[in-house]
């Protein structure tokens, strides 16, 4: 069993598909409730793989992977999957895309209303329940994704790239509301992100990947105080830390390309 202070411990995680070489090798990471934890590194280092194990979508290779104490599959009602695009269902409105994983799960239409108004009330989108998915920007879509998410009330929400489309202004607004949401409910995440700026601003600590086969490089504790607002980027110790976490990847990937 992990100690208690863990609600995700990688323990040795290999992982490879089929007959092909590995994706990952020697992951191991203990994540405490709370924690929002980033990872940075080059495209194809098995950042969405590690967000699909915790999920239960595919297993380890080797190693140990627990969640709150279980296996993932075990694990699963327990968590929820943002993905990089918002997958909203054309032929749905707003309120019944944000519902469909509780209708998937069962739940009556009267509890669903009460956590859709909830949900869309935290992103922002409070009386846009009748729209459709054509006359959204590609930010409400993302609400709705993140809405539809937090309706099903995760201890760990799974955030692959979600922001990575948007334009700069917008993805900087969603990143601010994230962490204030994450500051009423508390669930712990794991953030897949290309931008080293994203990832320190959102992040209690990064971790720097490298690839061939994905491996953790770096591991950089961000101390910023809570909350985390605008101003936040303009601050010295922000700054430096992007530099630090900029410079680990480029070490991280100098080394990738000499192997």
């Amino acid at each position: 069993m992990p100690p208690a202070s863990a609600i995700v411990e990688f323990r040795g995680v290999a992982k490879k598909f089929g007959d092909g070489p590995p994706v990952l090798a020697d992951i191991t990471l203990t994540a405490r409730p709370g924690e929002l934890i980033s990872f940075v590194g080059p495209s194809g280092c098995g950042k969405s793989t590690l967000l699909r194990l915790i999920a239960g979508l595919t297993g380890v290779s080797d190693g140990v992977l627990t969640v709150d104490g279980r296996t993932p599959e075990q694990a699963a009602a327990e968590l929820a999957f943002v993905f990089q695009e918002p997958t909203l269902l054309p032929w749905l409105n707003v309120a019944r895309n944000v519902e469909v994983p509780q209708t998937l799960r069962g739940v009556p239409a009267a509890e669903r209303a009460v956590s859709r108004a909830r949900a869309l009330a935290l992103v922002g989108l409070a009386g846009r329940e009748a729209a459709w998915p054509r006359q959204l920007s590609g930010g409400q879509k993302m609400r709705v994704s993140l809405a539809r998410a937090l309706t099903l009330a995760p201890k760990i929400l799974l955030l692959d790239e979600p922001f990575g489309a948007l334009d700069e202004l917008t993805r900087g607004r969603l990143q601010e509301e994230l962490l204030a949401i994450r500051a009423q409910q508390g669930w712990t995440a794991f953030f897949v992100t290309h931008s080293v700026a994203e990832a320190v601003l959102l992040s209690d600590r990064v971790f720097v990947m490298a690839a061939s086969p994905g491996r953790l490089r770096a591991e950089i504790a961000v101390p910023l105080a809570y909350p985390r607002t605008a101003e936040t980027r303009l601050a010295r110790d922000y700054q430096d830390l992007v530099v630090e976490v900029s410079r680990r990847l480029r070490v991280a990937e100098t080394a990738a390309t000499a192997a």
